[in-house]
């Protein structure tokens, strides 16, 4: 089987899943991590838009070959960031003050901005407090240039997934209430993406389901 039959069959695969769960718009966003750059490049010429990178390098390489909506979704590293905001349109992973102030100095255009929340107030997968939230929200919403998406969340190992996703929901529910424009949610990746979607996560971040969990080589 070629790699474009492959990835073809995977895509049909998971955007049915997606399909069979979801009563609301849903960005799928394919997350080339570590794969090459052809794969993108396969994966566009079948209609995907929107695809994800966890790495500042793999986004700035892979954003020059195909032309699409590129999301940042690791942890931000300030020394990245001058480089993120060239190739990112999308970041769903603000948890700082200061990053954001990164970001109006250095963005080329505009962003569109997810908070990334921490579920259990930890900071070892990043995620800001509850209480951080809303100020930081604020100074997105003050700024002319960028825009304020919504909310991200990963799961804690420690925490089963539907509590999670229950519990990020409620989150998102009462945020809204204070920022109504922030109607998005970037939850879920290929073990959960169908969970999230039912507990209303509107992007999901899906790499292997799609492109499988073979060890590529660059």
């Amino acid at each position: 089987m070629s790699r474009k039959d492959e990835l073809e069959n995977n895509l049909s695969e998971v955007k049915k899943k997606i399909a069979s769960v979801a009563d609301h718009d849903v960005t799928l966003i394919v997350v080339t991590k570590s794969f090459p750059a052809s794969d993108a490049v396969i994966l566009s010429e079948l209609g995907i838009r929107d695809f994800g990178e966890n790495r500042d390098a793999e986004g700035a390489e892979k954003s020059q070959l195909v032309p699409a909506t590129w999301h940042f979704q690791g942890q931000i590293q300030s020394n990245k960031l001058k480089s993120i905001t060239q190739w990112a349109k999308v970041i769903h992973s603000l948890d700082d003050h200061r990053h954001f102030e990164l970001i109006g100095k250095y963005a080329t255009h505009s962003l569109s901005i997810f908070l990334q929340v921490s579920l259990d107030g930890a900071h070892h997968r990043g995620g800001a407090k509850i209480k951080d939230l809303y100020s930081l929200a604020e100074a997105i919403e003050k700024s002319t240039e960028h825009t304020l998406s919504g909310i991200m969340a990963v799961p804690p190992l420690t925490m089963q997934a539907d509590s999670a996703y229950a519990q990020l929901q409620q989150i998102h529910q009462d945020f809204m209430k204070e920022f109504p424009g922030a109607t998005g949610l970037s939850a879920g990746m290929s073990g959960d993406y169908e969970m999230a979607i039912s507990y209303g996560a509107t992007h999901v971040r899906v790499g292997s389901s799609i492109l499988g969990s073979r060890s590529p080589q660059r």
